[in-house]
């Protein structure tokens, strides 16, 4: 009788929680082993556009990848992949092997083979997080996620113009330990209308110098894989090497990363199944 009220207190008290609070207590598909994060990057500008090159020499993806070792440490395995490697780098045996996967595009979305973003595509539902960052809101795998066209209003001077992140969910796992608001000197002005779904968890609006407001920290679930689209970053400013964004990549890098492994896979589900099929386990 004692071990059925202590049971019964637990169920009352976990559905009394609030929205927010389920992700304090997510059961990472990692536990017991690092997170295995690849992070993808066009890697074109870097190395073809001077201003590019002064302020990423070592490409975009190490300044993310810098961000990520400093933040997440040893309960991280951290790669690299680029759109000149053989598929991309994103082989079945990468991301086979991949528990969150980030992604930072700008100039050669259309480079990218639909085969390798299909492939990506079914990992997301199969479980795998994908954090998309800055101008990847037009890659293939974004828009093929959101099935909208993603687009957007922007402006770009030699400047930049100041943007401030502003947090509307503070209880969000992707908010720890974040500023209110996140002060970027110089970055691209990003606007509204933005084409996407509505957000299934907004943590981050954007306001601009200019007067532009801009939906920057959007969560959603497809299939048992979780997506973030977090805007702030551009090849032209330092934005990447800015420790309070480093901190948001690395917080929703391992949001995306606490997904529960799914015990339905979509290769299992199937028509003309036999009567008690569930008995037999097949």
């Amino acid at each position: 009788m004692r071990r059925d009220h202590r049971a019964n207190s637990v169920q009352i008290w976990a559905w009394a929680l609030p929205p927010c609070w389920p992700n304090l207590f997510d059961v990472s598909m990692h536990h017991g082993r690092q997170l295995r994060v690849t992070i993808w990057n066009e890697n074109v500008q870097e190395r073809r556009d001077k201003s590019v090159m002064r302020v990423y020499p070592d490409g975009i993806h190490e300044a993310i990848a810098a961000g990520l070792r400093r933040e997440l440490g040893a309960s991280a395995s951290i790669r690299s992949a680029t759109l000149d490697q053989p598929e991309h780098g994103l082989t079945e045996a990468v991301l086979s092997e991949t528990d969150v996967l980030t992604w930072w595009g700008h100039v050669a979305h259309d480079q990218v083979a639909d085969e390798v973003v299909s492939r990506v595509h079914a990992r997301v539902l199969e479980g795998m997080g994908i954090v998309v960052l800055h101008s990847a809101h037009y890659s293939k795998i974004f828009r093929r996620l959101m099935g909208t066209t993603c687009a957007l209003r922007w402006r770009s001077g030699a400047a930049g113009e100041r943007a401030l992140v502003w947090t509307v969910n503070p209880g969000h796992a992707i908010a720890e330990g974040v500023p209110q608001p996140i002060v970027i000197p110089h970055d691209e002005m990003y606007g509204e209308f933005f084409d996407i779904p509505p957000p299934d968890e907004l943590v981050f609006i954007n306001s601009y110098e200019g007067g532009e407001v801009f939906r920057s920290g959007c969560c959603y679930y497809r299939g048992t894989g979780r997506v973030v689209y977090f805007s702030p970053g551009d090849q032209e400013f330092p934005v990447y090497h800015q420790p309070e964004i480093q901190r948001v990549i690395a917080n929703s890098v391992t949001w995306c990363g606490g997904a529960v492994a799914p015990n339905d896979a979509p290769s299992t589900r199937k028509g003309g199944v036999q009567r008690d099929w569930f008995l037999s386990g097949s």
